[in-house]
């Protein structure tokens, strides 16, 4: 079993922990807070049975918030994992970084 935070943020994966989580960690718990905050009001919708169209715009936006939280932390994954700051870059190795972070976002949008 992996280790979470009590947000559910995945702390470490074997041995080796995520540093730009712990790093971040006070912006990616803003960013699960204010998402806990719409699946809520999901849920409020549902009970005062509120219209459709209503209750879709808001789980439209809520899955918007976690697409962005999703590419926020591939980015930073990628960054500190896949281009290795202790080994240096080279050029193509940054620019394909850079493209994938690019492909990722707009995939999540």
């Amino acid at each position: 079993m992996y280790p979470y935070n009590v947000s559910g943020i995945l702390l470490a994966v074997g041995s080796s922990a995520l540093s730009h989580t712990v790093r971040e960690k006070g912006k990616l718990l803003n960013r699960v807070s204010r998402l806990r905050g719409q699946i809520e009001a999901i849920e409020r919708a549902l009970e005062r049975e509120v219209e459709c169209a209503e209750v879709l715009q808001l789980i439209a936006s809520a899955r918007g918030a976690m697409n962005g939280l999703m590419a926020e932390v591939m980015e930073d994954h990628i960054r500190a994992h896949v281009l290795d700051p202790d080994h240096g870059h080279d050029s193509e190795r940054m620019r394909g970084a850079e493209e994938l972070i690019d492909v990722v976002r707009a995939y999540l949008k």
